[in-house]
């Protein structure tokens, strides 16, 4: 786990032209569920794409312990045999969930509905997560908790088997909660309800579907969705194929927009639209973007990108309304506007000050030490770019967080001074092939 390994520094210089065909590994939120759903089916699961970053490695860590069998075969195949969902056995340690707040959410919505206590733990930075959210549904239906910190890691679910069908409404849009209460619902006598004001990634609703559970979504006259689980199905293990994660690929196409005379692809990359927003806001930045080969990836929609350099982008005004499906591309879409030429203005903000770190902090403390413009409000950061990459030269504090320290390292590919950070080794949570496959593009990244 990163909690037990030394920092190490990473610097990144003004790079060339980038080139060459990009490997993204598996969407991260898709092999978590993979992995938690075929736990929870009779019979036995196959994926392929799977993340083997460690947050992901933690989810199987746990499913093991739940009483899954857990291999990943030497051609990357991974195979999940369960028991089925009446058949979950009590952990005999405790789930250390490393880094991962997915994990950890969804798995207390998941053990809620049994007769046993679960405890989590996890690094550093993970246990300074709020889990309250996920607390207060989860007490709503039937659950309890010993929690000594204040609605935070280490903690003890204590599950029950009549846990009690509820209707809530997400006071934040979360995809996390969200799926923590529909998980919770899968072992609820009649029907969930979780009601989001605006659409979030919808992996659990669809994979769900595709291990045999009934979910249902409808647009509410109000225009927010009722996603809702029919309690104590069927699952069945089944075959899945996970397209590339687009939160990772917006690495490498943010660098080839910024650094001049590049020219990448990426293939099977996944487009879902609550996931895709960062695609469509770069696109109206002026980034030169093209969506080709649209296809459906086990019920997925995909599609390979070719991303070229095309001049300084303009700063626009993200849509509040688009947030959620680009929540955790902020950072990341924050050099950019620290490049482009004019205002960028982003809203709606508050999760992420939740996440690893809090995001919005230091992103805007970072690019104030490289040189940039901007204000940073409770749910709000405005950037002033002036056309051109700022100074650079600065050392990046992440926090433990791994898309921080991705974003800073993409930034100092176009400054003129090279930009450091403090720590890289939390890259490895969710890109463990982040360095290697940007120099292998040209970028020049190493150790300090």
């Amino acid at each position: 786990m990163t909690h037990h390994r030394d920092a190490i520094s990473y610097i990144s210089g003004k790079s060339p032209a980038l080139r060459g065909d990009v490997d993204v590994p598996g969407d991260k939120s898709m092999s978590h569920r993979s992995i938690m759903f075929g736990l929870l089916a009779e019979g036995k699961t196959t994926v392929k794409g799977i993340l083997t970053g460690e947050d992901v490695l933690c989810t199987a860590d746990a499913a093991r312990a739940l009483g899954a069998e857990v291999t990943a075969q030497e051609d990357g195949t991974w195979v999940i045999k369960g028991n089925g969902l009446t058949n979950l056995t009590a952990p005999d340690r405790v789930l250390d969930m490393g880094n991962s707040g997915t994990s950890t959410r969804l798995l207390m919505g998941l053990v809620a509905g049994y007769d046993f206590n679960t405890s989590f733990t996890g690094d550093a930075s993970l246990t300074k997560r709020p889990m309250g959210r996920v607390m207060k549904p989860l007490a709503q239906m039937g659950a309890s908790f010993i929690d000594k910190n204040e609605g935070r890691l280490p903690l003890i679910v204590q599950g029950s088997s009549a846990l009690r069908p509820t209707t809530y409404e997400l006071p934040v849009a979360s995809a996390q909660v969200k799926s923590a209460i529909l998980l919770a619902g899968l072992n609820a006598d009649g029907k969930t309800t979780v009601i989001e004001s605006k659409p979030t990634r919808d992996h659990t609703e669809n994979m769900l579907r595709h291990f045999g559970a009934t979910v249902e979504t409808e647009r509410l006259e109000n225009g927010a969705y009722a996603i809702s689980i029919t309690g104590k199905p069927a699952l069945t293990g089944c075959d899945i194929v996970i397209p590339a994660d687009p939160s990772s690929a917006a690495f490498p196409v943010v660098a080839a927009i910024l650094t001049p005379g590049s020219d990448i692809r990426l293939d099977n990359i996944g487009m879902n639209d609550r996931r895709a927003g960062i695609f469509t806001t770069l696109i109206e930045m002026g980034a030169d973007i093209t969506i080709e080969n649209e296809r459906d990836m086990a019920g997925e929609p995909v599609a390979d990108l070719h991303v070229r350099y095309n001049g300084p982008l303009k700063g626009i005004d993200v849509p509040a309304d688009r947030v959620p499906s680009m929540i955790d591309e902020f950072p990341v879409l924050s050099m950019v506007a620290a490049c482009a030429d004019g205002t960028t203005r982003m809203t709606d903000l508050a999760e992420l000050r939740v996440k690893e770190s809090d995001r919005l902090l230091m992103v805007a403390e970072g690019l104030k030490k490289c040189g940039v413009s901007l204000e940073m409000g409770e749910d709000s950061l405005t950037i002033h770019g002036n056309g051109k990459p700022p100074a650079g030269g600065a050392e990046i504090e992440t926090a433990l967080d791994h898309r921080i320290a991705m974003s800073f390292l993409i930034l100092g590919c176009a400054t003129d001074n090279p930009v450091s950070v403090d720590d890289g080794t939390p890259i490895a949570t969710s890109f463990p092939r982040f360095i290697p496959l940007m120099t292998a593009l040209g970028a020049k990244i190493e150790k300090r």
